[in-house]
């Protein structure tokens, strides 16, 4: 007798958990402290993380975490998220994904392209973000004319908003949208069924069937 035990599969290591959830909560704390220096009508997020002084020294140290941690990230990563011939399909055909209509899509392996995508506009976001910052976070320090610091304000705060939309997208997507998804970057394992209905690719290459 085949327990449910058996019947499930590792989708996700525990080394790839804590990571994922290190780079969660520090991404939290840096939008939520970002968003708290944007604008006045958000100051009072930085009541949350001690007031505004502390939320100014701290917020540049939370991006270089997170930026430290999405960097482990990406080299673990990296060549499951390399897109091919079948994601660039999917990415056309991706209303198709939204409105359930998953016939003619492409089937995929251990992550879609959608979740590629995110990958990879959190990697460009991040490179962005801390460079800019870097000016930012340094102004007396960092020699540059004018126009380059409100060049910097102006990228920081961009993409800052194109990060958070796209993890907020990302959250709904691994929550609401998919079922099943949240629990296997909590416990590390989907049902096999699971695994055939969302990602068919994946589930014959760790089952070889």
């Amino acid at each position: 007798m085949i327990t449910e035990e058996k019947r499930q599969l590792e989708r996700f290591s525990f080394a790839e958990r804590c990571v994922h959830w290190i780079a969660a909560v520090s991404f939290l704390y840096v939008a939520l402290t970002g968003l708290a220096l944007w604008t006045t009508q958000l100051f009072w997020l930085s009541h949350i993380f001690g007031g505004g002084e502390a939320t100014r020294r701290w917020h540049p140290w939370g991006g270089l975490l997170f930026a430290f941690v999405l960097a482990v990230i990406f080299r673990k990563w990296l060549e499951d998220m390399k897109l091919n011939h079948d994601d660039r399909i999917w990415i056309k055909k991706l209303q198709k994904y939204v409105t359930h209509d998953d016939e003619d899509l492409p089937e995929p392996g251990r992550f879609n392209a959608g979740q590629k995508m995110l990958f990879w506009i959190q990697s460009f976001s991040t490179i962005l973000l801390l460079v800019s910052g870097i000016i930012l976070w340094f102004p007396e320090h960092v020699s540059l004319p004018n126009s380059f610091r409100i060049a910097a304000i102006l990228i920081h705060s961009s993409t800052a908003v194109i990060s958070i939309s796209s993890i907020l997208i990302h959250i709904y997507m691994g929550t609401v949208a998919v079922p099943g998804a949240l629990e296997s970057m909590l416990n590390g394992k989907v049902s096999r069924e699971w695994a055939r209905m969302h990602h068919p690719n994946w589930y014959r290459d760790v089952t070889k069937k």
